[in-house]
């Protein structure tokens, strides 16, 4: 949450409550205006049950997948859900389905417990794109 609010508000909040939102943003890139809709599901809603993972999956047409670089559970978890979501989106067609995974709160590095390496090698097996960020930054 905190990592969408920052996208969207250019503000940092460092507490958030486990709640789901759907935000919406306009955004113009390459002089074109695009409509965004933020579908920000806390990872502890991500494991309630598959049926309404399904459903988040097949509304999206892309994923950023967010980890701690704080939280070895959070990082160990991305290639289950990343193959989750290509079963379900790539099963329907041939088309790549876009994900991308974000370490987050690189600002505490001296709290690091998954190195930039790790999270760039895993992003690499899985065909995804990385970035390191912190919102807080």
């Amino acid at each position: 949450a905190a990592l969408t609010v920052r996208f969207l508000t250019r503000r940092f909040i460092g507490e958030y409550g486990d709640m789901e939102f759907i935000y919406s943003h306009n955004l113009t890139v390459d002089g074109r205006e695009i409509l965004l809709h933020i579908w920000d599901v806390p990872s502890s809603q991500q494991a309630e049950d598959g049926s309404s993972e399904e459903k988040r999956i097949q509304w999206a047409d892309s994923f950023v997948l967010v980890y701690s670089i704080c939280d070895r559970a959070s990082f160990n978890i991305l290639p289950l859900k990343i193959q989750f979501i290509k079963a379900a989106k790539e099963g329907q067609s041939q088309e790549k389905v876009p994900i991308v995974i974000v370490g987050n709160k690189r600002d505490l590095h001296h709290q690091r417990v998954v190195s930039r390496e790790e999270g760039r090698l895993l992003a690499l097996s899985l065909d995804c794109g990385f970035y390191e960020v912190s919102a807080a930054e």
